[in-house]
């Protein structure tokens, strides 16, 4: 039989293995994969330099196969970091965004990231980021907001009839 190869291998590899990891399903069959081979009688090293694992990462799905079965290779629920603002809080971060900055005693008439991150750092001595303000922005329903500008000395009259929607 002819030998086959694929074209920019390397490249196709780094893909494939992002595909693996993207997908929890997929993620899973490599791991039966990885332990097929195992059962098979290769080495968890031979099987990581296979698959593209670490040995130990390997060694994991083994462990956790004889102890849960088929049920340890499956994802499971990830914690994550746990929140640094508790429910009570969030909620007073809700009713405070629905008040204008001046009235908190902040500067400018529009909530942005970094007020909310100061109003924050201020009441609660909770240091969040401006990117995680604007995160919490997004999480509570909220959509962020450009004043327009004002041009000094500008006549209504005449910017509503250069307007181009204006209706004569």
């Amino acid at each position: 039989m002819k030998a086959l190869s694929i074209a920019d291998a390397p490249t196709v590899i780094l893909g494939l293995q992002d595909e693996i990891r993207r997908n929890a399903e997929s993620r899973y069959n490599h791991r039966l994969h990885g332990l097929l081979l195992v059962a098979q009688g290769m080495s968890a090293l031979e099987v990581a330099r296979l698959l593209g694992d670490a040995p130990r990462t390997v060694q994991y799905w083994i462990r956790r196969f004889e102890h849960d079965g088929l049920a340890g290779l499956l994802e499971g629920e990830r914690s994550g970091r746990p929140r640094r603002l508790d429910e009570r809080q969030m909620e007073e971060v809700n009713a405070v965004l629905r008040s204008s900055p001046e009235e908190c005693g902040l500067s400018g008439n529009l909530w942005d990231g970094k007020t909310l991150s100061e109003w924050i750092a201020r009441r609660f001595g909770v240091d969040l980021g401006v990117r995680q303000c604007q995160y919490l922005f997004r999480q509570l329903g909220f959509r962020l907001r450009k004043p327009r500008p004002l041009i000094a000395q500008a006549d209504p009259e005449r910017q509503k009839n250069h307007k181009k929607n204006f209706r004569r």
